[in-house]
C-alpha cells in the first residue's frame, strides 16, 4: 500500500486539479510546488543544504507561474531531494517514515501531467474513446491516415 497510495495520490490531483481554471490550475500548481520545496525546512535535516534547495525550488516555481514546463521540471529535483532525505536526513512528516518515499512516488505522476499542460484526464479519455488525436485539432478517421487532413475529391487517398 505504501508503494499504491502515493501513486494514486499523484493521479486523484490530476483529476481533480481540472476543476480550478487556467491560469489559476498553473498558478496554483507553481504555489503548491514552492510549499513542497520548502515542506522540507521543518526537519532541517540536510543542514544549510535545505535552504538552498528551498531557494531553487521557490525560484522555479516563480518561473513556473507562466510555465506549466517549470511547474513541471521544478517537482524533478524535489523528487530527487525526497529520495535523499530518508537517508541523509529524516522524512518530509516525522510521524511518517515513509513519507519521503511517498511523495518521491507521486511527484513524478504529477511532472507528467504538468508537462502535458495540467489537462483534464477525463477530457483526455473522452476525446481518445473518440478517435480524437492531440494536437491535429480533427479526429483521424475523417480523412487521411494519420494527418487529420481531409480526402480530396477524386483522390483515392
Amino acid at each position: 500500500m505504501q508503494y499504491v497510495a502515493p501513486l494514486a495520490i499523484g493521479v486523484l490531483h490530476a483529476l481533480l486539479m481540472p476543476f480550478v481554471r487556467e491560469p489559476h490550475r498553473r498558478r496554483l500548481n507553481a504555489v503548491v510546488l514552492a510549499g513542497a520545496g520548502a515542506a522540507h525546512l521543518g526537519g532541517g535535516g540536510l543542514g544549510g543544504w535545505e535552504f538552498a534547495f528551498t531557494a531553487l525550488i521557490a525560484y522555479v516555481a516563480f518561473r513556473g507561474l507562466g510555465s506549466w514546463a517549470f511547474v513541471g521540471i521544478g517537482r524533478l529535483p524535489h523528487t530527487a531531494w525526497d529520495v535523499v532525505h530518508p537517508f541523509k536526513g529524516n522524512p518530509i512528516i516525522p510521524f511518517a517514515p515513509t513519507s519521503s518515499l511517498g511523495c518521491a512516488l507521486c511527484d513524478p505522476v504529477i511532472v507528467l501531467w504538468c508537462l502535458e499542460g495540467g489537462p483534464s484526464l477525463i477530457d483526455l479519455v473522452r476525446r481518445r474513446r473518440r478517435g480524437h488525436r492531440p494536437g491535429t485539432g480533427e479526429s483521424t478517421p475523417a480523412g487521411h491516415p494519420g494527418t487529420g487532413a481531409p480526402v480530396p475529391s477524386g483522390s483515392s487517398g
